[in-house]
């Protein structure tokens, strides 16, 4: 079944694809690689999901700004690229927590953005290599930010 079908039938509802916050392009394509720059947890009204994990919002509350930061994502590789059909899979994802320093679980947390992707693209395509960090602070405290890149079908 194609992206933008799963996408349907999930039921999902993408934000508007955020602008940029600085000087840098959303998606940047070389070759067949498109390579997203980091997105936050934008809220269907707009607002931005904040707060540090393990101070003001639980590990729950975190994994499910991860998801919103996938369906953010996936607005704007739709407004980039035209259809989350062009999209072959999943290759890397750089999943950032902002967390307290005695929060350890932040491969949990991405995993609300990493099933996402396997919901939207499969098991074996929407399964890329990945990285789980936490960080002191994130722009504009936001609970998560995530960059990724995607090979896109020839």
């Amino acid at each position: 079944m194609s992206a933008e079908a799963r996408v349907a039938e999930l039921n999902l509802t993408l934000p508007p694809a955020p602008k940029p916050g600085g000087v840098y392009m959303p998606v940047v394509i070389v070759d067949r690689m498109a390579w997203v720059s980091g997105h936050g947890p934008l809220r269907p009204d707009g607002s931005m999901i904040t707060g540090k994990v393990g101070v003001t919002l639980t590990e729950a509350e975190a994994y499910e700004a991860a998801r919103a930061v996938g369906l953010t994502m996936l607005a704007t590789l739709r407004k980039e690229l035209g259809s989350l059909d062009r999209i072959e899979r999943v290759v890397k994802v750089l999943g950032m927590v902002n967390a307290a320093p005695d929060f350890t679980n932040h491969p949990q947390v991405i995993n609300g953005f990493s099933n996402l992707m396997v919901e939207v693209f499969g098991d074996d395509t929407g399964r890329g290599a990945r990285s789980a960090v936490g960080m002191g602070s994130l722009p504009s405290n936001i609970a998560v930010e995530v960059e990724a890149a995607f090979l896109l079908k020839e």
